[in-house]
């Protein structure tokens, strides 16, 4: 008898659960109104918890914004952060003097290492139509030897990225490789001192477009990898053998291939992979480390330092209303 690849299936919310070495992945689904001309929501925000806005009134939320949608400047030290935007945009700022406005499928990938603070909003740019917004934020952990490095800022624009497809038109299955290698085929360069640069780290995050009545296998990996396969698009998928409804992430063995099926409706799947670092983790909201006392030490550097300062006149700049895709370094 076959023994089932499936070890655990997990529910998903906003903020989904992953397994060394990630951190978790932030799923953010806005249905934003026209803006307002000022980048911001033409409603009124009365009866929203400005500032904390994440209870989802209308379809949407405020975030940490006040005018505009997002995340102001913040602090990150001890990993790394994969921002995928299939859908809007992303107005990116930090101390390193970095911006971008990346979306449509860009991904930005930061290495915070010792230390960046930056800013995350959301421009709403169409003041006649909504301004739909689909990202995905992966935190991926830095082992303690590379915890300290210097900040690093990346940016892979949509063109960059590498698709596979498979299957017959009407009934094909597209893979987006954001990391890893997938068909003989090898995504972007990853920073170089990410867990995912190392050659046995089995770094994987793909996402997976499905038509319906199509099917595909995921190949095996290496059995020291974790796997998750999230399906998060799609009322029913079908994975070995078992229908595993919308909004759930699937714990696999990786050393099994995993058939994957759609029913009469498309499916998307996001798959995280990749093997442990199986270090101790202690996190303090924006810091990851490996102990209490090099927490208190990044809370410290961060009240002392700023981690090299804000050099942007507001805490939650954005970049016009041109929607050009651009990144400047200094």
């Amino acid at each position: 008898m076959s023994i089932s690849p499936i070890r655990q299936i997990l529910s998903l919310g906003t903020q989904w659960p992953t397994l060394d070495p990630f951190l978790f992945c932030a799923h953010h689904l806005d249905s934003y109104p026209p803006s307002n001309g000022k980048l911001g929501p033409n409603q009124p925000l009365t009866g929203r918890s400005i500032g904390q806005d994440f209870d989802g009134i209308d379809g949407w939320n405020m975030y940490h914004g006040s005018s505009v949608p997002g995340f102001p400047q913040h602090p990150h030290r001890g990993f790394e952060t994969v921002t995928y935007v299939r859908t809007g945009f992303c107005d990116h700022s930090d101390s390193l003097g970095a911006k971008a406005r990346f979306g449509d499928g860009d991904v930005q990938w930061l290495t915070a290492g010792s230390g960046i603070l930056h800013s995350e909003m959301f421009p709403l740019l169409n003041p006649e139509e909504p301004n739909p917004l689909h990202l995905f934020q992966i935190w991926l952990n830095l082992p303690a030897s590379n915890k300290m490095v210097d900040p690093y800022f990346s940016m892979y624009w949509n063109s960059e990225i590498p698709k596979v497809s498979f299957g017959d038109p009407g009934q094909s299955v597209s893979v987006t490789v954001i990391a890893g290698s997938l068909d003989g085929v090898s995504a972007v360069e990853p920073p170089p001192d990410s867990w995912a640069s190392r050659a046995d780290s089995n770094v994987a995050i793909w996402h997976v477009t499905m038509d319906a009545n199509s099917s595909w296998t995921i190949p095996p990996c290496d059995p020291t990898a974790n796997r998750v396969i999230y399906a998060f698009e799609g009322r029913t998928l079908v994975l070995a053998n078992q229908a595993i409804a919308q909004g759930s992430g699937v714990v696999v063995d990786p050393a099994q291939p995993i058939d994957l099926e759609t029913g009469k409706q498309r499916s998307e799947v996001l798959v995280l992979q990749g093997t442990p670092i199986s270090e101790p983790i202690a996190q303090y909201g924006p810091f990851v480390m490996n102990s209490t006392a090099e927490i208190e030490q990044a809370v410290r550097d961060y009240q002392t330092t700023k981690f090299g300062g804000w050099p942007w006149p507001t805490e939650d700049p954005t970049h016009g209303p041109l929607s050009q895709r651009f990144a400047e370094t200094m």
